[in-house]
């Protein structure tokens, strides 16, 4: 196995031409920045790929540069699995038919996807999210609340600025400082900061709250959170913690995505819903104050407010998981799916 990824993959055996803190990142600005070096990252990839006799391709989401790696395996007659697809659907519709013709077979995640990509002329199977695999083991409230120095008797407001540099430089202070007016108003609430393992601690300096990097654990014990938009919506909708979802990225990105993306909803939660579950603020409506008064609410466990999202968040979690009869997880119907490719088989 080769190709590009993270110290996961990379224990995992797959031998890695770039990693992943060289491929974060996001926003039309930000990549065409960078245009140079994901041009010869492709070549290269190519290269190996035909060197090496591939006899399979699994691009990961990342369409600007998988669609053509996908297209490259194709007129080289190497079978490709897309797994996660790109959201596609959200922004750029006509590339579902590019996505259905430079592919084999494509796993989708999302329960919707699947319909839209099989009209598109895809080969698409919706598998279920993998977070649902994800063993539920973590750690007591007392063991997390020692390991993120905070009481375990008070409740816990979770920060996830992101896990990209761009990110946390965009989002961290904002997240911080509307931590910092929900305490002033709720003595009690501890924040607590999610930092990214893809990112130096040092990145986290002028954070002024307990930072820790079990997600997971902080997911299980926050009693709200606020949320950079993307996975980690999922995650908490899956959690069942009430949320704000907030994004930030360059003006001209932005003002792109306003005039390209064909979709109502930003946050992945809102998406599986069909609804506005949770609140999205965008850009100049992400402000601290604005942070701040959508997610006091939800810190109380009686508010109105709090039992309506937690009530939509249990049918968030109920649409991910309508592929939970079949037998095994998501990564067994995925590699069910990658088998049976490199044997040979053909839709």
């Amino acid at each position: 196995m080769f190709g590009l990824g993270g110290p996961r993959m990379e224990a995992e055996g797959v031998e890695l031409l770039a990693r992943f803190e060289d491929l974060a990142v996001m926003g039309f600005v930000e990549v065409a920045s960078r245009l140079p070096y994901f041009l010869r990252l492709l070549r290269d990839v190519r290269r190996e790929m035909t060197a090496r006799g591939a006899d399979l391709v699994i691009p990961i989401d990342y369409p600007g540069f998988n669609l053509r790696l996908s297209r490259a395996a194709r007129d080289a007659r190497v079978p490709v699995l897309y797994y996660i697809a790109p959201q596609v659907w959200a922004w750029h519709r006509s590339r579902m038919k590019e996505l259905a013709r430079v592919t084999d077979r494509i796993a989708t995640i999302l329960p919707f996807e699947d319909e839209l990509l099989r009209d598109a002329g895809a080969n698409a199977r919706f598998v279920g999210h993998p977070l649902l695999d994800l063993e539920e083991a973590t750690p007591s409230r007392e063991a997390f609340a020692r390991a993120a120095g905070v009481d375990p008797s008070r409740p816990i407001l979770a920060l996830f600025p992101g896990s990209r540099e761009q990110e946390l430089a965009r989002h961290l202070a904002v997240f911080v400082e509307a931590a910092e007016r929900v305490r002033s108003a709720i003595p009690s609430v501890q924040p607590i900061i999610a930092r990214s393992e893809n990112l130096p601690e040092d990145a986290y300096a002028d954070a002024r709250f307990p930072r820790i990097g079990d997600s997971r654990g902080l997911l299980r014990h926050a009693t709200a959170a606020i949320v950079k938009s993307g996975t980690t919506t999922l995650e908490a909708a899956i959690a069942q913690v009430p949320f704000v979802v907030a994004y930030r990225t360059h003006p001209l990105t932005f003002w792109l995505a306003e005039r390209l993306v064909e979709v109502e909803h930003v946050a992945l939660a809102n998406l599986v819903a069909g609804r506005r579950v949770v609140p999205e603020l965008l850009q100049k409506e992400a402000t601290a104050e604005a942070l701040a008064d959508a997610v006091a609410p939800l810190l109380d466990e009686s508010s109105a407010e709090r039992t309506r999202m937690v009530q939509g968040l249990a049918r968030v979690r109920e649409g991910l998981e309508s592929a939970g009869s079949r037998e095994g997880g998501t990564a067994d119907r995925v590699a069910t799916l990658a088998a049976g490719l490199m044997e040979g088989e053909r839709p």
